[in-house]
């Protein structure tokens, strides 16, 4: 099955004095917030990418999404769609870092720590010679 390259769900963003402006998916039961609207519509679009990427991977359903105007708001709330391109999402995902620890001889960590060696670059060349990637 092809995955979509968008997504796109109305979020009710609600505005509170004081607070910072919360963000909700009522169709995925997912909120984040931001201080202003810039950062809570950047903070949705993140939000909406990673939950959108983790339904795609654990094989979940994934929800059609209401109509905007069917979205039910308090005085204090706005309702937009917000939408995310997920082929960057998934290009993310796949090349993130994951933090591994090793164990080297005292007289060897020395000696690369004299030499500048960086043993993040190192050890991904040695891996992917060891499996035959370029």
């Amino acid at each position: 099955m092809k995955l979509p390259e968008r997504y796109c769900y109305p979020a009710v963003f609600t505005y509170e004095d004081g607070y910072q402006i919360a963000v909700e998916f009522p169709d995925l039961d997912v909120a984040t917030c931001g201080e202003d609207d810039e950062e809570a519509l950047f903070s949705a679009r993140e939000l909406l990418g990673l939950v959108m990427f983790g339904r795609e991977e654990d094989g979940e359903d994934i929800p059609e999404p209401s109509d905007l105007l069917d979205v039910k708001l308090a005085p204090n709330e706005r309702a937009m769609l917000v939408d995310v391109y997920m082929p960057s999402i998934r290009m993310s995902e796949v090349n993130r870092s994951v933090k591994r620890t090793v164990t080297l001889p005292a007289w060897l960590n020395a000696k690369a720590m004299e030499n500048d060696i960086n043993f993040s670059q190192v050890l991904q060349q040695a891996l992917k010679q060891q499996l035959h990637l370029s």
